[in-house]
């Protein structure tokens, strides 16, 4: 499998989105719904992945809504989420994208994000680096006090709220600005270009992060989990990321004060 072929399948893939009408889904409430093109998409991958490499596993965000096995004795998994961005896409919003990553073991070894209504392909490949439409792509060397924070309140998790506003607020006292799409892996793909300079989420599923995550690193980036633990690709997690080690630092300095009070550690 080449990152040129992923870049292939996922373009294709993309295309169900684009070219057909989507009817909208509650799953569980208005917060979380699911359209037609999700499950389209999904199983066009999965086949045509499936196809590409036999044997190997699935971990999709819709593994309910399709026929194909998820689990094999393979090394090799496909993490899925056929449109990160569900809310964003139903209400024509850009901030949409198909992410696939590859894992060999607990490793990401191969990512794609695509977001067809802006023409961006955001892929990487382990130890090879991180391209956007095929061009090489590094992360900002912005100081902190000039960071921008890509960031969302957890919306599915709205108990929640109050610990995530709080780390928001702390951080934008200190950083430049910050921004919510509303979608992790592109968020998190601008990090990789550039774009931003810091991320935090509360709660993610690794189809949100797992390809984005290999993207950010390949091109220079950082990311942990809010407590500091390593992240892993097939567990759902938080995530924070940064453009250096010095703004990750700080920024888990603000995650992990947060936490400890909202379990009132002091």
């Amino acid at each position: 499998m080449t990152i040129e072929k992923l870049r292939e399948v996922v373009k294709e893939a993309s295309a169900l989105m684009i070219d057909n009408p989507a009817e909208v889904m509650q799953k569980h409430g208005y917060e979380n719904i699911v359209t037609s093109s999700d499950i389209n998409v999904q199983e066009f991958l999965k086949r045509e992945l499936a196809r590409l490499m036999p044997g190997s596993a699935f971990l999709c965000e819709e593994a309910d809504l399709s026929d194909v096995p998820d689990k094999t004795d393979s090394a090799f998994t496909w993490i899925i989420d056929p449109i990160d961005g569900t809310a964003n896409y139903a209400r024509g919003l850009h901030q949409c994208a198909v992410s696939v990553a590859l894992a060999k073991g607990p490793e990401v070894v191969m990512g794609a994000v695509y977001l067809p209504r802006t023409g961006e392909m955001f892929s990487a490949e382990k130890g090879r680096g991180a391209w956007l439409n095929g061009k090489p792509i590094r992360v900002s060397d912005r100081v902190f006090a000039d960071s921008i924070m890509f960031t969302a309140l957890p919306v599915y998790h709205k108990e929640h709220t109050a610990v995530c506003a709080g780390i928001i607020a702390e951080t934008f006292s200190q950083c430049n600005d910050v921004r919510r799409l509303g979608a992790a892996a592109p968020e998190l793909c601008y990090v990789a270009a550039g774009r931003c300079e810091l991320y935090f989420e509360y709660a993610l599923s690794p189809w949100d992060f797992a390809a984005a995550s290999l993207i950010v690193t390949e091109a220079g980036g950082s990311l942990l989990r809010p407590d500091g633990a390593p992240l892993s690709p097939t567990a759902p997690s938080g995530v924070i990321a940064a453009n250096s080690p010095q703004n990750l630092d700080r920024l888990l300095t603000i995650t992990k004060k947060a936490l400890r009070q909202a379990l009132g550690q002091g």
